[in-house]
């Protein structure tokens, strides 16, 4: 055997190794299976609106006991500040139905200033916040207002005022929270009757700070998840506040919205990257077990094959079906759950 014929052995003796200690190495460890399948997707003909009818910035979406998704959105209405001094004209609160997202019923017409969050509750009431107003709304379905929370156009950071509030979750007592919000960064507690209870919360990043806390939802147990968004993390606390558990997004810009998925135990939150202040990227959804620990990462950065998007807010149906308020495209994005 000649010197190169020696080397050349050698070569593949060692590639043969190298080859069966990867084999053996994936056999134990399981890590180099083929990725798993996605387990959403995107929905492309969701939903049937009129070429007619305009929708705003969808920012905030809520599913009802039926399996209806109801919309908060601005209508002709865009984002400026100082805020408008008029209500929105057109009516601002949709019903969409789950399979082919056509409206079945819209209403709040001539109410809101700068619709922001909802939240569709146990018995159907429709919560919503209004920045503008710095005001939380109760309606039951058809639109009665219930409940109004917070003092027209004046904000505050005491009991009775809110600065910008943001969203709201329901626990199944009733009782509720508000993420207070752009110009406060607290959340606060509230009875059944809207008697407040508790706050939490300051300007910061440490744990139980926020800077911004833009969406909210609860778990069965009662534990409060916050979307503490220019902080880009979620913020898990007992009902009582109490911080437990963060879940730091290391690669985009802001998270700015979260919902809790009860029968799965699944938290799914979105995100909004811009890279360099320039270059929009779009949103990414997450999704986590109950300890905000990371199982999943779709959308801009997977196989997603929609429009780029910045979603506002996020919500899930009884079938495990996720729905996206974007309010780049100002549309409503559902992901099929495989």
């Amino acid at each position: 055997m000649n010197s190169n014929q020696s080397k050349s052995t050698k070569k593949n003796n060692k590639e043969k190794l190298l080859w069966a200690f990867l084999i053996g190495l994936c056999s134990i460890s399981l890590s180099c299976e083929e990725p798993a399948e996605p387990q959403f997707s995107l929905a492309v003909q969701w939903p049937s609106l009129s070429e007619e009818f305009q929708l705003g910035n969808p920012t905030g979406i809520g599913v009802n006991s039926e399996d209806q998704i109801v919309v908060f959105h601005r209508a002709s209405r865009e984002w400026q500040y100082p805020m408008p001094e008029t209500n929105i004209g057109e009516a601002t609160i949709l019903t969409l139905d789950q399979q082919t997202g056509t409206i079945i019923h819209e209403w709040g017409s001539d109410t809101f200033v700068m619709p922001h969050g909802l939240e569709v509750d146990h018995q159907d009431h429709i919560w919503v916040t209004d920045v503008a107003l710095h005001q939380v709304f109760k309606f039951n379905a058809e639109g009665e207002l219930l409940l109004k929370l917070g003092e027209e156009r004046v904000a505050g950071d005491d009991s009775a005022h809110f600065n910008l509030p943001t969203d709201v979750a329901v626990a199944k007592d009733g009782s509720f929270y508000v993420s207070d919000g752009y110009g406060n960064s607290r959340v606060v507690k509230f009875s059944k009757e809207g008697e407040f209870l508790i706050q939490w919360g300051e300007l910061g990043d440490e744990d139980g700070q926020f800077v911004i806390p833009h969406g909210i939802d609860l778990d069965d147990e009662g534990n409060v998840y916050v979307a503490d968004r220019e902080n880009n993390r979620i913020q898990k606390f007992t009902a009582d506040g109490v911080h437990l558990k963060t879940w730091q997004n290391e690669t985009t810009n802001q998270l700015y919205s979260l919902v809790v998925d009860q029968s799965a135990k699944r938290v799914y939150g979105i995100d909004y990257y811009v890279l360099n202040d320039s270059i929009v990227l779009g949103s990414d959804i997450f999704e986590l077990d109950l300890e905000l620990n990371k199982l999943n990462q779709f959308g801009r950065s997977t196989d997603y094959n929609g429009p780029i998007a910045r979603y506002h807010d996020i919500a899930v149906d009884a079938d495990g079906n996720l729905y996206t308020g974007d309010i780049l495209g100002n549309t409503i994005q559902k992901f099929e759950k495989k």
